[in-house]
């Protein structure tokens, strides 16, 4: 293999890898909001001994996937730095942005979220959480914007400078706003509010069949249940209009991902597939004419297809169309769970249903695989271009890298990754089986004593005012 595909096989592995845990984060900074708001409203203790263990939860996954986070920004400088020159004008601004108003406001709130039970008011450790889920919405929102521009730039221009070609922003709110920007956050926070929430189902779940902590359970479930039934179902719509989106911005990704070849002509939506590019032809079920439908309204509009382009223009088309394929079967699925789950609380067999409990505490898994093949459908789909249109991948690679150098530093990764994840899932394994706190314990008993305490302080003080 040459340099250019281990160094895109690097980065894909490194960031896929990342790309575990802040979904986790920013569905459990939602569901922690819930559950502390849902304290303060009802003092039930419950809810906050919900909080104080899913916080925990919350710190480690947030821990891990900053140290694996890192790694990305030091590959672009050694594998890919003809394109980090090229957009280094435009990323510089947003990844900046996503310093100073995520991580560091998620970062420095989290410490109160997790320490400050008996050093702040209730109001203020609130506070402190919807602070720290909005930092870790704003992290998403700054790492969406520079890859949506690079899915469909805007508000730059080229110039011409002494090592080359480099894309300079003349409009930032332009390149903010480029034409895919909100929709694909949309459907990136959608998914990561449900990576969240069947953490939540599937935790709650297996306590259930464990018959232990079955009042922390049920809520758990209850919370997850409801932030997964509006996210699956969000999806529909965000997924739909994204790829209006790319039907117009990036048509060879749409033709793609459904193994569309005709150059233009009525395409149909398939169901499941295999497509064989060689012979340019695409088999399995589908439904006549409902691609051109999604996308124009009309089954009989055409659509343009792989054949309009290029074969170096065109992306890997049966990998696009399974990865494609792949996250569709897995929403749709969660739904499914969601939905079913919403239907068994409501008429009282959740709790009981084993064989229905096993599938929710294995559903946790499914918006992980989603998250993942749907990042591989937009990364893969983009190829040929790192920057659509205007650098091909091949361009962007260092000069002096060389393939040996990529190997041995993958490898190392790889091993690095391993036991970063071997310990997560250590530590993670070893909080579940911990459990949440007992409110009836005598540190908790102390804690909530702390806190009413400086409730009555505050209470005092506004009155003397």
């Amino acid at each position: 293999m040459d340099a250019a595909l281990l160094a895109r096989i690097q980065f894909g592995f490194t960031a896929a890898f990342h790309y575990i845990y802040p979904p986790i984060s920013i569905g459990l900074g939602v569901c922690l909001v819930i559950m502390e708001t849902m304290w303060l409203r009802t003092r039930n203790e419950h809810y906050r001994a919900m909080t104080r263990f899913w916080a925990k939860v919350f710190g480690l996954t947030f821990a891990i996937g900053v140290a694996s986070g890192i790694v990305l920004e030091f590959e672009f400088g050694t594998n890919w730095e003809k394109y980090s020159r090229f957009v280094g004008d435009v990323f510089g601004s947003a990844l900046a942005a996503e310093g100073i108003f995520a991580f560091f406001l998620e970062s420095g709130f989290l410490a109160i979220v997790l320490f400050g039970w008996r050093r702040v008011s209730p109001f203020v450790h609130w506070l402190a959480t919807v602070i720290v889920c909005l930092g870790a919405h704003f992290s998403a929102l700054w790492i969406v914007i520079a890859n949506s521009w690079m899915q469909t730039p805007a508000g730059h221009h080229i110039v011409e400078g002494p090592n080359g070609p480099r894309a300079e922003i003349v409009d930032f709110w332009a390149m903010v706003f480029n034409p895919s920007s909100i929709i694909r956050l949309e459907h990136t926070l959608l998914g990561a509010w449900q990576s969240g929430a069947f953490l939540l189902i599937s935790v709650g779940a297996w306590y259930l069949l464990k018959k232990r902590d079955v009042e922390f359970a049920k809520s758990s479930i209850k919370v997850g249940l409801a932030v997964a039934t509006v996210a699956t179902l969000l999806s529909l719509k965000t997924g739909s209009t994204s790829a209006e989106v790319v039907a117009e911005y990036q048509p060879s990704k749409l033709a793609a991902m459904e193994g569309h070849f005709e150059e233009s002509a009525p395409a149909d939506m398939y169901i499941l597939g295999w497509v064989d590019e060689e012979k340019g032809r695409t088999y399995g079920i589908r439904i006549k004419g409902m691609l051109s439908w999604l996308v124009h309204g009309d089954t009989t509009t055409p659509v343009t297809g792989l054949n309009a382009f290029a074969p170096e223009d065109r992306p890997k088309a049966n990998l696009t169309f399974q990865a494609y394929h792949l996250m569709i079967a897995i929403g749709m699925a969660s739904i499914g769970i969601a939905l079913l789950g919403m239907i068994g609380w409501w008429r009282g067999w959740l709790w009981s249903w084993k064989p229905f409990l096993w599938v929710m505490v294995f559903s946790a898994i499914l918006p992980q695989l989603a998250n993942q093949v749907g990042w591989m459908t937009a990364e893969v789909g983009r190829q040929p271009w790192i920057v659509w249109g205007l650098m091909r991948t091949s361009e962007g690679l260092s000069v002096v890298v060389s393939a040996e150098h990529v190997l041995i530093s993958l490898i190392l990764f790889i091993l690095v990754y391993l036991l970063l994840f071997a310990v997560f899932v250590y530590m993670l394994n070893h909080k579940i089986h911990d459990g949440p706190e007992n409110i009836h314990s005598e540190e908790y008993g102390q804690t909530r004593a702390a806190m009413e305490a400086m409730d009555k302080h505050i209470t005092r003080k506004k009155q003397a005012e």
